[in-house]
């Protein structure tokens, strides 16, 4: 068998690819079936990409892309499966994938894990914004051979466009990445949250939650992003989020937050952060929005809190009571590794190659 990833962006960069199939790679060699990666941008495009200015890289960048696309359908005759994540080209109509599938007659995995219908782009990058082919998205998935989606709500708009859906979460590599705790022995306890800048700015919806509970307990919140949140907490603590250091980094937190916005972009998430919490031993505080609901059990692993009365209740429940947080960090691991770890869902990922629906 011979699988060709068709991507956004280069390998090793991205969260979405990073947690959804490219730590699976390792697996497809073991088994012995060959494949190939093919981004559209390449890694100097994707090192300016959400940085202001140099706007004519960045549009050579996409040209480059656009052109690579269209050689590499002459190129797809040797693949038994395409799976193209998100799109195979971030602006203009699906081209790339209505040849492949209906020209060329190829099998397409198409995979996403974000509501990429609804438009939701960086200010860095607001004036590419109407090329956008969000429209696409319900054509290949028509197009399509299978749609992995990463929850239910996901699941249930590719339905409306094909018949053959699966629910494909977004794992955790519990041994060779997410493969340490953090046993709750600091002193001064951390709230920490975690996220890109394209989600900053839900650490809003909590904020008066945390400035009531600075006057009670002293704690730490640390963010660990690419840019740092213009927020005023005495308690805050910024970090760069780094890849070399990412675990060393969260394995910090005592309390893992993710609060959201219950909207019909929110409702697309996958439930990352609470995902990456709970592998390391950090009960998740979450809003009941997506898949949050299924990863964490309220009261067991974590907190489900829809309005600041539940979030300031379970933040000071665990600021309050260390063997409370200690015996519920213990919980969070088992369930991950039970349920959303790279083990547990190997045989659900390498089904979707294969001509079963």
């Amino acid at each position: 068998m011979k699988i060709l990833f068709v991507v956004p962006y280069p390998t090793g960069k991205a969260p979405s690819q990073r947690f959804r199939f490219e730590q699976y790679y390792p697996l497809l060699e073991s088994k012995g079936i060959r494949f190939h990666i093919k981004p559209f941008l390449s890694e100097a495009v994707w090192e300016i990409l959400y940085k202001p200015g140099r706007f004519h890289l960045k549009a050579w960048g996409i040209f480059s892309g656009l052109f690579n696309r269209f050689a590499l359908l002459f190129n797809l005759k040797s693949y038994d499966y395409i799976f193209i994540h998100r799109e195979a080209t971030p602006i203009g109509p699906a081209f790339f994938e209505f040849i492949a599938s209906r020209l060329l007659r190829k099998k397409i995995i198409y995979d996403f894990d974000d509501a990429i219908w609804i438009p939701n782009y960086s200010e860095a990058n607001s004036f590419f914004s109407f090329l956008k082919g969000y429209k696409n998205v319900k054509n290949i998935c028509r197009y399509a051979f299978k749609v992995s989606c990463g929850n239910e709500y996901l699941c249930e708009y590719a339905r409306k466009y094909n018949s053959t859906v699966v629910y494909n979460p977004t794992t955790i590599d519990t041994k060779n990445y997410h493969n340490t705790v953090n046993e709750h022995t600091q002193h001064k306890p951390v709230i920490g949250w975690t996220g890109s800048h394209s989600t900053i700015r839900y650490i809003n919806e909590i904020l008066p939650v945390l400035r009531k509970l600075e006057a009670e307990f002293d704690f730490t919140f640390k963010v660990i992003s690419d840019l740092k949140p213009e927020i005023e907490l005495q308690s805050l603590e910024y970090c760069k989020w780094n890849k070399d250091s990412e675990i060393e980094d969260l394995v910090q937190f005592n309390i893992g937050i993710m609060p959201l916005k219950d909207d019909k972009w929110a409702n697309g998430k996958c439930g990352f952060k609470a995902l990456q919490y709970m592998a390391l031993g950090i009960p998740a505080l979450v809003s009941p929005v997506g898949i949050n609901t299924r990863i964490v059990d309220h009261g067991i692993n974590g907190y489900v809190c829809t309005n600041d009365e539940d979030w300031a209740n379970a933040l000071r429940e665990l600021l309050s009571n260390r063997e409370r947080l200690i015996e519920m960090g213990k919980r969070t691991r088992e369930k991950i590794e039970n349920h959303f770890s790279v083990e547990s869902n190997s045989p659900n990922f390498l089904a979707l190659f294969s001509d079963a629906e």
